[in-house]
């Protein structure tokens, strides 16, 4: 079902590596609506310290907490690696990575401690590279390819490269560099950040998911073979042609915002044409995010077009809610299966089933609490205290998924302490 050698309890994790990734990313989250209560509509101006801090702690703190958890669980799964010494990677990667983010928030925030920048450049650049290249190597290393695996290969090389240019942004804040190239570098590290490592991780893992999850025809060949690729390859191409035509980006967001806004309408497509009809909370949360991503690539083609500045905000929001809701979605779908297969696999045959783990209406009342706190965001724009009842929201949302992680550690670890299992000797 999973991969074409199936999933072993010797393939995959332990599962309180992806239990702290998922954890760390929505402690992330509640800080953010936290910080939101201060920031307030500062967000909204995207050359204010209150939007660097907010987006990198929702892309750097939450999305690549979260999206780490998947990739730890998904490399087995979808590709069929093996992660040698888990829980050492995860260890020299969540510690180093969790400081470094804290301190970068706080170099952005104290832009005169300069070495802020320097220790934050030195923590997440060694635990992140130290992570992403061997994930990568492992990757490149397959003798047999599925469409979902390269288009992760290309989404963990995205990575690399938004790391990179994090680098000498840092440097150049640092003053180690006298940052000539700081603006052409930025807009590559924005652009490789949001569509060539999120948004490419998302539709690769998409590629087998949605078929998996949801029994849906397969993608179209011409879809899951060439668009990572050329999403990748776009982006690389603009990357270098804007040092000599800084202006490359407009032609190049157009070209993604309608590559994009595309995958988001063959996806619901796709979810339309499910077998199994039921309806649960995640395929709502797809549709949500697929839909956000249509809007938000919409809100970018306008905004080539006019000067309309309401609708640069909007895309953020709209992309947030994109991502996120896509996050949440695999989320309900990971965290119970998890939890059950590996007591399962222990023997335990009082294993709680998926739906006692989380229930299908906790995941659609945080439907509900998602879908709220996009709406408050986006009527903060028009009236400004409404942000004050996002920030709460906020906090509940992230609140709500790092409650369903204690609640599914307690369980088993209680089935573990006190659950029978198969008595093996009996059966022979």
């Amino acid at each position: 079902m999973f991969s074409q050698n199936g999933l072993s309890l010797d393939q995959a994790p332990p599962l309180s590596v992806i239990f702290r990734f998922f954890f760390l990313g929505s402690l992330f989250g509640i800080l953010a609506g936290v910080l939101l209560f201060f920031y307030q509509t500062e967000i909204f101006d995207a050359s204010s310290t209150a939007a660097l801090t907010f987006t990198h702690l929702l892309t750097l703190g939450v999305m690549l907490s979260f999206m780490f958890a998947a990739l730890f669980q998904m490399l087995p799964v979808i590709a069929g690696i093996t992660l040698t010494s888990p829980v050492r990677r995860a260890n020299l990667l969540i510690y180093p990575f969790a400081l470094g983010s804290i301190t970068l928030l706080l170099g952005f925030n104290f832009p005169t401690l300069s070495w802020l920048y320097t220790l934050s450049a030195f923590l997440l650049g060694v635990s992140l590279l130290g992570t992403i290249i061997p994930m990568l190597s492992d990757l490149l290393k397959l003798q047999n390819h599925s469409f979902s695996s390269k288009g992760m290969a290309a989404a963990l090389l995205s990575l690399v490269f938004v790391v990179l240019l994090a680098l000498y942004l840092l440097a150049s804040l640092s003053g180690y560099v006298d940052g000539s190239y700081y603006v052409p570098v930025k807009a590559a590290h924005y652009s490789f950040g949001l569509f060539g490592w999120i948004a490419l991780l998302i539709i690769s893992i998409s590629f087998q998911v949605i078929e998996m999850f949801y029994v849906t025809p397969p993608y179209p060949k011409i879809v899951s073979m060439y668009l990572p690729v050329g999403i990748l390859f776009l982006l690389l191409g603009s990357t270098i042609t804007a040092f000599f035509i800084p202006d490359i980006w407009i032609l190049s967001e157009i070209l993604l915002a309608l590559l994009l806004s595309a995958y988001a309408l063959l996806t619901l497509k796709r979810l339309t044409q499910r077998k199994r009809p039921l309806t649960d909370a995640t395929v709502w949360f797809w549709r949500m995010g697929l839909s956000s991503l249509i809007l938000s690539m919409l809100s970018i083609l306008i905004l080539n077009f006019t000067e309309l500045s309401l609708l640069k905000p909007l895309s953020y929001i709209f992309f947030t809610s994109f991502a996120l809701s896509i996050v949440f979605a695999m989320f309900y779908k990971i965290v119970p299966f998890l939890t059950w297969f590996h007591l399962n696999s222990q023997g335990y045959f009082s294993a709680p089933l998926m739906h006692e783990i989380i229930h299908p209406k906790t995941a659609k009342k945080h439907l509900y609490i998602h879908l709220a706190t996009i709406i408050t965001f986006i009527a903060s724009l028009f009236f400004s205290p409404f942000i004050f009842l996002a920030a709460a929201l906020t906090i509940l949302s992230f609140g709500w998924i790092s409650y369903q992680i204690i609640h599914a550690h307690f369980l088993y670890k209680k089935t573990q302490k006190s659950g029978e299992k198969f008595d093996m000797g009996s059966m022979n």
